[in-house]
C-alpha cells in the first residue's frame, strides 16, 4: 500500500498523546504525593497539543476536508467514523482533566478514568481501521491492534520521562524504566508481526485469478494509458533497497536507540523514537500487499 504522510503523522502523534495521558494518570494514582502542582495540568496540555496536531494532519489526506464531519454519521459500520468521534471525545476528557488539576477542582480520578477509557477506545478504533480489512492479510490480525497500543504507550511513556526530567526529576527515572519496559514489549510484539508478515503466502495467484494454468504468467504492459488509480494508491513504488532501509530505520529508531538512551537522555530518546515511529508506520503501510498488485505486477 502507498503510505499517506498525513496518516503517518496522525497515528504517531495521537498515539504518543494517548500513551502520555495514560502514563500521567498512573503517575497520579501511584505518586500523587510527590507530584508538583502543575505537573499533570502541563502534561494534559502537552497531550492536547499532540492530539490537535494529529487531528490537523488527518485533514491533509481528505479530498474535501469541509465534508469530514459527514464521516462521523457512519459510526454504526465504520471504524474511521468511530475514530472521528473518539478523538474529540478523548481531547475533551483531557481538557477537563487538565483544567481540574489547574484549578484544583477535585474529582480528577473520575475524569482520568474516563480519559483512559476513551484513550483505549481511540486505540481500538484506529487499529481496527486497518485490522478489519480482511483482504490485507498483513493487517487482518490481532497484532495490528496490539502494536498500535503498545507502541503508542511506549512513545508516550518515553515522552513522559522527558517531560518529568524538566518538571518532576524525582519521577523521571521511574518513568524512564517504564518506557524501557514498554519499548522492550513493543520490540517483541512488532518483531512477531514482522516475522509473520514476511512468511505470509498469497492465497490467490495470477493463475487462479484469470483461470489459466500456465506455470509462468507475467504482465508486460498495463496498456497505452500507463498508470492508474490502482497503481498509484495500492503500491508505494519504492525499490526493495529503499524498503529495507526503512526497516533498518524502524529497528534503530523505535527500539535500539531509545533503549540505549531513555535512562540517561529521555528527551533525545523520544526524538529518535518518534522519528523511528514515522518509519515504522511507513513500513506498516508498505508491507501490506494488496491482492490487486498480483495483476499489476508490471507496475508494482
Amino acid at each position: 500500500m502507498r503510505p499517506a504522510f498525513s496518516v503517518l503523522f496522525l497515528t504517531t502523534l495521537i498515539g504518543a498523546g494517548q500513551g502520555l495521558f495514560i502514563t500521567l494518570f498512573f503517575c497520579e494514582l501511584l505518586a500523587s504525593a510527590s507530584l508538583p502542582a502543575d505537573f499533570l495540568a502541563g502534561g494534559a496540555l502537552l497531550v492536547l497539543i499532540l492530539s490537535g496536531l494529529g487531528g490537523i494532519a488527518s485533514v491533509f489526506h481528505l479530498g474535501h476536508p469541509e465534508r469530514a464531519w459527514r464521516a462521523m454519521t457512519m459510526w454504526r459500520t465504520s471504524w474511521l467514523a468511530r475514530e472521528g468521534i473518539a478523538l474529540p471525545s478523548f481531547m475533551a476528557a483531557v481538557f477537563a482533566y487538565g483544567v481540574a488539576h489547574w484549578l484544583n477542582f477535585g474529582h480528577t480520578h473520575a475524569i482520568g478514568i474516563i480519559g483512559v477509557i476513551l484513550s483505549l477506545a481511540l486505540f481500538v478504533c484506529t487499529g481496527m481501521i486497518y485490522g478489519a480489512i480482511k483482504v490485507l492479510k498483513e493487517w487482518a490480525h490481532p497484532l495490528t491492534l496490539v502494536n498500535f497500543i503498545v507502541l503508542g504507550c511506549a512513545s508516550g511513556a518515553t515522552l513522559a520521562a522527558a517531560y518529568a526530567s524538566f518538571t518532576a526529576p524525582d519521577l523521571a527515572i521511574s518513568l524512564a524504566q517504564a518506557a524501557f519496559a514498554l519499548t522492550v514489549l513493543g520490540l517483541l510484539t512488532r518483531s512477531i508481526s514482522l516475522w509473520r508478515n514476511a512468511t505470509l503466502r498469497p492465497t490467490s495467484t495470477l493463475q487462479t485469478a484469470i483461470g489459466i494454468r500456465h506455470p509462468r504468467i507475467v504482465q508486460k504492459s498495463q496498456g497505452s494509458m500507463g498508470g492508474s488509480y490502482n497503481t498509484r494508491e495500492f503500491f508505494h513504488g519504492k525499490s526493495p533497497d529503499f524498503v529495507r532501509g526503512i526497516l533498518v530505520m524502524l529497528v534503530l529508531g523505535v527500539f535500539v536507540l531509545p533503549l540505549a538512551l531513555v535512562l540517561s537522555l529521555p528527551l533525545l530518546a523520544f526524538v529518535f523514537q518518534y522519528l523511528g515511529l514515522l518509519a515504522e508506520r511507513w513500513y506498516f503501510f508498505a508491507e501490506a500487499q494488496h491482492p490487486q498488485n498480483l495483476y499489476y505486477q508490471g507496475k508494482s
